[in-house]
């Protein structure tokens, strides 16, 4: 049995999974400091199901946690960041395009040593190994303890940020390294900024691990957690100490993966209605088509794996406000003051969720506070959400034709009819907790992101069996079954703005989480 939990902005979600089968399901309130809420959710699921926490064999948990804390510039620590690549790289520094109010939080010096590759894996210049130590002792007088080291052309060849990762490891033990083709994609800048918000987010994730574990062993729950990527899949704690920027976005993500599970949908639109926001991302073979755009976080532009998600100010507790010639709908919402805010529950804001009860597509709270609503008010509040939704999906859509959609969340209600460009509706059982279904479900995976310089027939073949090995084990240190491993997506494109045969080569591994004692 699984146990999968979803801290969104509104609610905390926690169903228990036993194969195919949904034993049960708990929204609780989202906390101030999130681990409250999960043990709140996780306490009620057990006493709801009646279960001994002995019985749980695994706790698949999809956090807000880093996110937050980026976007919110709170609980991050300096950084000191290392660029290989000098003189041909020294032309736009570290952190230049950060915002002003983030980057004296996380600047804690920067240094742009000899070194780097060109595009076809030939030195720009010898590794200044001198120049590592004189980065540490700075380091070190400034009291930094994170590093992120990103280099010229790393994903091509990354052997020189692994030398420098290993310098400093053996100069000063107790500096923790964030190494940027671990972790970004094709693009200096923006590895170098996945790399550098990863060092700055590390010890975040050892406080959180920690509560994570507190939380469960006060429960009785001695079963090993894992945490939801933001590519559908899981990854350990020990991982996600490492690597907490992979948990970016990992809600909706959960909730695409939760809504081809309950469906079997494999290619279509999903629309996950909360609290606050509509989230509409797409299936493609079951999993969330990934962004191919540079994605920023927090106002910093990045190049690490994104799901592609349109985020759209509809939720349950969204505003509405009764204009001259319109209504209109949020993007402000009342969020988790819904119980106490709403016209249904007693409140004084008019909100989506009180336009649902009044034209009869939802039944909950008291339908006689808003019985006087106008009949036209409640046309147009409709329009206005059904005009929100076509126009989002119309967004999303990559193809003319209509597609499927699948409706999940707790504000699924809000929709009763498909929206334009939409095939057809479903909206399953257990909808209101799709994102925790993904959290629980979540196999494990591995992704490898690199250039390789392809000459003839014979290294292209060389090139794709050396990108699904490394996705491979990628996909073992992140926990998978070595026996369950699949390849499920590897795409080869040459880079035409590059001399030579430069090709990049993404390539996905996915298999079932190795269980543990």
């Amino acid at each position: 049995m699984r146990i999968g939990v979803d801290v969104g902005g509104t609610n905390t979600d926690a169903v228990l999974l036993s194969g195919r089968r949904v034993l049960g399901a708990v929204k609780r309130p989202t906390s101030s400091d999130v681990s409250t809420g999960i043990s709140d959710a996780i306490s009620a699921l057990i006493a709801e199901c009646d279960i001994e926490p002995a019985a749980v064999d695994a706790i698949m948990i999809g956090t807000t946690h880093f996110t937050n804390a980026f976007v919110q510039r709170r609980n991050l620590v300096p950084v000191y960041a290392i660029r290989i690549g000098y003189p041909a790289g020294r032309g736009i520094p570290p952190f230049s395009s950060w915002p002003d109010d983030l980057r004296p939080v996380v600047c804690g010096g920067i240094a742009m040593i000899r070194g780097g590759y060109e595009f076809d894996g030939r030195e720009i210049s010898p590794l200044d190994e001198a120049e590592v130590s004189a980065c540490v002792e700075t380091a070190k007088r400034a009291g930094i303890q994170q590093i992120a080291v990103s280099g010229i052309f790393s994903q091509l060849n990354s052997a020189q940020e692994w030398r420098v990762a290993e310098l400093i490891s053996s100069l000063c033990p107790e500096l923790e390294v964030s190494v940027s083709s671990e972790l970004g994609r094709v693009g200096l800048l923006e590895r170098e900024n996945a790399a550098i918000m990863n060092a700055s987010l590390r010890p975040l994730a050892l406080q959180i691990t920690d509560a994570f574990k507190r939380a469960l062993r006060a429960l009785g729950i001695r079963c090993p957690f894992y945490i939801s990527q933001n590519d559908g899949t899981l990854m350990g704690a020990e991982h996600m100490q490492r690597y907490p920027v992979l948990t970016f976005a990992a809600g909706p993500t959960n909730s695409l993966r939760g809504a081809a599970w309950l469906t079997g949908a494999r290619d279509a639109i999903v629309v996950d209605i909360g609290g606050t926001t509509s989230d509409i991302g797409v299936l493609a073979g079951g999993y969330p088509r990934q962004s191919t755009v540079h994605v920023d976080v927090g106002g910093v532009r990045t190049n690490f794996r994104m799901p592609d998600i349109l985020s759209i100010g509809l939720g349950g507790g969204s505003v509405i406000r009764e204009g001259v010639d319109k209504v209109t709908v949020g993007p402000d919402s009342v969020g988790y003051r819904l119980h106490t805010d709403a016209l249904v529950f007693g409140g004084t804001e008019l909100t989506a969720s009180d336009i649902a009860v009044a034209s009869g597509v939802a039944e909950f709270g008291d339908s006689r506070k808003v019985a006087g609503l106008g009949k036209e008010l409640v046309a147009r509040a409709q329009a206005a959400i059904n005009g929100l939704l076509d126009d989002g999906i119309d967004r999303m859509k990559t193809a003319p034709g209509d597609m499927p959609m699948v409706l999940v969340g707790g504000g699924a209600v809000l929709v009763s009819t498909a929206p334009k460009g939409v095939s057809a509706m479903t909206r399953p059982e257990h909808a209101g907790v799709a994102n925790a279904i993904g959290a629980a479900i979540g196999q494990v995976g591995g992704e490898i992101d690199r250039i390789y310089n392809i000459t003839d027939a014979a290294a292209r073949e060389e090139a794709l069996a050396d990108a699904k090995d490394q996705a491979t084990r990628h996909a073992i240190a992140a926990g998978a079954d070595p026996v369950t491993i699949e390849i499920i997506n590897i795409e080869a494109v040459p880079l035409q703005y590059l001399p030579g045969g430069a090709t990049r080569i993404v390539c996905r591994a996915i298999g079932d989480l190795a269980m543990v004692d």
